[in-house]
């Protein structure tokens, strides 16, 4: 379903008493007769495919201007896919095979604009969910926009707002003494601003350590923050991509012999990364992932710049100075600039009202994975996995299969169906 389509809706339903309804509260209710996808996002695109293949129409719900905003407006310019692309395609529709085994930010963005034209998937951009609710004495979601004095009525509400919808920014004492630029990754474009300064990386996951590589490529000065343990392991092994060889072992081999093999060629190949502050976790990387979602770095050159002394590695923060940084070892040193990679979280509990399926702390599915994606009264969460776009693509293949069914047994009572003259209030 898309903006016309919408708009169509909106039109047939704006002179029908039956569909127009009025709850008291000066908002005009809109009937969505498929699923509605809240985010715009490969998962929330993934959704809309899968659904429109069934013939099921969906409605997706954008609070930016774009499809996939966090790619195209908070990513910096050299990102890649991190994965071999066969592991990153949506359902239905494969990379172009012209494309390298790791597309770039432009290159995957066009694959999705080209996902969203052939499956005709038109997203309503600039309409900001700010509450969706279960109304158990009408049987359906109430979603709300702040956008418009609106609300949208549908049997199933599909959550595809991901695990990156908010940056996390911690809180940093001093930080209102520091006076130099401290940016957010979600605002970091390019190291070529940075040319010549002493620039700190706070964060050693994937994105800290591809920052500290574009902001010596650009002949910055950066520092590195290592607060935790964290695995290392080089992107390919033996001639192939280490995720596509571990997804392969994992078949024949229990989790742990598989770490041990990736640990001892991680080894001969980096070394003992603890030498230059880069400790490992007790865990190995793929139970690590398994137990706690946290993803091994997938090294892409940042590891002979940090032995080769091009990138300094720091202990935590204990407080920002002007211009300066003092460190949890009592050690001081000046910078210029602060780049926090430090993640992004869920916003889901802060606009869907509900506790069973999602975690009020997280924002995040409580059932593991594979069960993450179901909920009660219509509710469904794509891309919660955290095993990033394989994960979103199963749980997309799920929920229009399990859709489908009420769909069906559905269909000739949906075709008839009639609001009632009134409705209770909130």
């Amino acid at each position: 379903m898309d903006a016309d389509y919408l708009r169509e809706i909106e039109g047939k339903t704006s002179n029908d008493p039956y569909y127009n309804m009025n709850f008291g509260n000066s908002k005009r209710c809109v009937w969505v007769p498929g699923p509605l996808i809240v985010g715009a996002g490969p998962s929330g695109l993934a959704a809309a495919a899968c659904l429109k293949e069934k013939g099921i129409p969906s409605l997706i719900l954008e609070r930016s201007n774009c499809i996939a905003s966090l790619w195209q407006l908070k990513t910096y310019d050299r990102l890649k896919l991190h994965l071999p692309k066969q592991f990153c395609e949506l359902p239905l529709m494969a990379f172009p095979s012209h494309f390298p085994t790791y597309p770039t930010k432009q290159q995957f963005v066009q694959y999705l604009e080209d996902y969203v034209e052939r499956f005709g998937i038109r997203p309503v951009f600039g309409r900001k969910v700010v509450s969706a609710e279960f109304d158990g004495n009408l049987g359906f979601w109430r979603v709300a926009t702040g956008e418009e004095a609106v609300e949208y009525i549908c049997r199933w509400l599909i959550v595809a707002t991901g695990e990156n919808a908010e940056a996390v920014v911690p809180e940093i004492e001093g930080a209102e003494e520091f006076g130099g630029e401290v940016v957010h990754t979600s605002g970091y474009k390019s190291g070529g601003v940075y040319k010549g300064k002493k620039v700190l990386v706070v964060g050693c996951g994937n994105s800290g350590m591809e920052v500290c590589l574009d902001l010596c490529n650009f002949n910055a000065k950066p520092s590195l923050v290592v607060r935790d343990t964290v695995h290392i392991l080089p992107r390919e092994m033996l001639g192939r991509s280490t995720f596509g060889l571990s997804m392969w072992l994992l078949k024949w081999l229990p989790i742990r012999l598989v770490d041990r093999f990736f640990l001892l060629v991680s080894w001969f190949m980096f070394g003992d990364t603890g030498r230059i502050g880069l400790d490992r976790p007790q865990l190995g990387p793929l139970e690590l992932k398994s137990l706690t979602g946290k993803t091994p770095v997938l090294d892409v050159g940042t590891f002979d710049k940090i032995k080769n002394g091009d990138i300094k590695v720091c202990p935590g923060i204990r407080r920002l100075r002007h211009q300066s940084v003092e460190f949890l070892d009592g050690r001081t040193e000046s910078f210029d600039a602060i780049v926090l990679a430090t993640g992004y979280k869920s916003n889901v509990p802060t606009w869907l009202k509900e506790s069973d399926m999602f975690s009020k702390k997280d924002g995040l599915p409580k059932m593991p994975f594979p069960n993450g994606w179901k909920g009660v009264s219509g509710l469904y969460a794509v891309g919660f996995t955290k095993r990033g776009l394989l994960g979103a693509s199963m749980d997309a293949k799920k929920i229009a299969d399990d859709i489908e069914t009420c769909w069906r047994a559905d269909a000739k009572h949906l075709s008839s169906f009639s609001w009632p003259h009134s409705l209770p209030n909130k």
